[in-house]
């Protein structure tokens, strides 16, 4: 038998056809708008056409504009937000500013006052320029030298009260080992009765507690109290009398049963400490006076 050979049949490609549907709509629309096809067959193909494309592109249309409005609205939105950013970083430093400078003038006002608390004594005003690393102003520099008539063993002063003593002086530098020091070691007295005690730094005891230790309290009569005021003594060789220092905060009987040791709170802030006085006058003692 004779083979019949078929015919193969001519498939179009898709991109054609969808070529063609596209020019086919594009004519129509032309001729709907140039010869006016907007009635009859060609009329009712061209809106069942057109009128679905235009209703899309309109659709497409809207969702391109809000979405553009959305995003010029998001981006006012962001420049208003950046502008916020920047005044609140200008307010706060504007208000971290007044805060240091209230901080300075109720600072200055206290020197102001213990100035004339301790008017019998000669003082420089200093300003702090300088501590050793750590929590506390234990060993702090001032602005004040020999140059200003700083010398060593000069008693130096917050608007509290007693802040530590001079130890080394350059011409325009001092430095100054406070009262919390390890090494300080302060002759007082309990304001209420005299009675004399020896008040040392400690540092873990600020640490701990914000505190310092006393000892060596002889209250033969038991009327030293928790609140009571503590000065510096007049038996002292190296602080003038009188300069407030803390208040009792814990009292407890020695082994011997004769004396008393216990803490005191400081009145001094010494983990803020910016302006001080200098009491130019140095502590002058019996001994001293008779080696004259």
């Amino acid at each position: 038998m004779a083979h019949v050979k078929r015919k193969n049949k001519t498939s179009i490609p898709v991109k054609y056809l969808l070529l063609t549907f596209t020019g086919l709509c594009f004519l129509l629309m032309l001729g709907s708008f140039a010869f006016g096809w907007t009635s009859g067959p060609v009329g009712t193909a061209t809106s069942y056409v057109f009128i679905p494309m235009q209703r899309g592109l309109t659709t497409v249309g809207n969702w391109i504009s809000d979405k553009t409005t959305e995003l010029i609205s998001l981006k006012d939105v962001m420049k208003e937000n950046e502008m916020l950013k920047t005044q609140v970083n200008e307010l706060t430093e504007e208000l971290n500013t007044l805060k240091l400078e209230q901080y300075d003038t109720e600072d200055l006002r206290e020197l102001l006052a213990l100035q004339d608390s301790y008017s019998d004594y000669t003082k420089v005003a200093a300003s702090v320029i300088g501590k050793d690393a750590g929590n506390w102003f234990d060993t702090f520099l001032i602005d004040k030298g020999s140059k200003d008539g700083i010398a060593e063993g000069m008693n130096v002063i917050t608007g509290k009260g007693l802040a530590g003593i001079i130890t080394e002086v350059g011409p325009n530098y001092a430095k100054v080992r406070s009262i919390v020091d390890d090494m300080s070691s302060v002759s007082g007295m309990i304001l209420s009765t005299s009675d004399n005690c020896i008040i040392n730094g400690n540092l873990q005891m600020m640490d701990e507690r914000q505190m310092i230790t006393f000892s060596n309290l002889k209250d033969t009569e038991n009327k030293v109290a928790v609140g009571d005021q503590v000065v510096t003594s007049y038996i002292s060789s190296e602080y003038v009398q009188g300069l407030l220092i803390g208040y009792i905060s814990e009292i407890h009987v020695n082994s011997n049963n004769l004396t008393k040791s216990g803490l005191i709170t400081p009145v001094v802030d010494f983990e803020h400490v910016k302006h001080v006085l200098v009491i130019t006058d140095l502590k002058v003692t019996k001994e001293t006076t008779e080696e004259k």
